[in-house]
């Protein structure tokens, strides 16, 4: 998707980032080093707390480290005003997080388009296949108050992937569903990656899940476990 790169798509280096709380200063990740190129399948596992969704609120450049570094194509992010890392997760991050953000005022078959449309890249026959491939048919004319959480998150999964976007971050993509439409929609997802050529950074509690995917890391107290295990 990006002819000629030569750099990884994504680039982390001795990235450290803590909160400050009621009990003073909590370190929430600690020297993370991490690497993703296009067409890479990453799959990042770790108990509750350890700092999965920090990471990839910081990959997706919605929040700012304490010290490190995060290049996404060569570019770093902490040298990006907040226009331009808006305008870089419009053009080349796709985002499926525990919260769907769908717009309320928008039907379903027009959150999916948005981000494509937004990127300059609308693909009607791309929406038109998610819409079909997702299930999601019979509730395309329907707003999101309107859907259940499991067709809430099968919109965001669809609305991320519709832009063809070079890095895919994904958040328990597949949580609010049962496991069989799980199955099928990370089937989809890597489909698209595959024929995209794009990159995926996806957290998952389930090592069956991350066995689908082509590397897996483990985050234990905010730092990479030793063994990067490939699948």
């Amino acid at each position: 998707m990006w002819p000629g790169m030569t750099t990884p798509l994504l680039h982390i280096a001795n990235l450290h980032k803590s909160y400050t709380g009621s009990e003073g200063t909590v370190p929430v990740l600690q020297g993370i080093d991490l690497t993703l190129t296009a067409g890479e399948t990453l799959a990042l596992t770790g108990e509750s707390g350890s700092g999965k969704s920090t990471l990839l609120h910081l990959a997706a450049a919605l929040d700012a480290p304490d010290t490190g570094s995060i290049r996404m194509d060569g570019v770093e992010l902490a040298a990006l005003g907040d226009p331009a890392r808006a305008a870089l997760r419009r053009d080349k991050v796709g985002l499926v997080f525990q919260q769907f953000n769908l717009v309320p005022s928008l039907s379903v078959a027009a959150n999916i388009s948005l981000q494509a449309r937004l990127a300059g890249r609308p693909d009607p026959d791309l929406c038109a296949r998610l819409i079909d491939r997702l299930g999601l048919q019979a509730v395309a004319t329907r707003y999101p108050e309107q859907l259940s959480g499991g067709q809430q998150q099968r919109v965001a999964i669809a609305r991320a992937l519709a832009a063809r976007p070079a890095l895919i971050l994904a958040d328990e993509p597949t949580g609010n569903l049962d496991e069989t439409t799980g199955d099928t929609v990370l089937a989809l997802l890597l489909d698209l990656v595959a024929e995209t050529d794009a990159a995926l950074l996806m957290v998952t509690h389930s090592t069956r899940l991350a066995n689908l995917l082509s590397r897996r890391v483990h985050l234990s107290h905010g730092q990479i476990a030793p063994a990067d295990t490939s699948v």
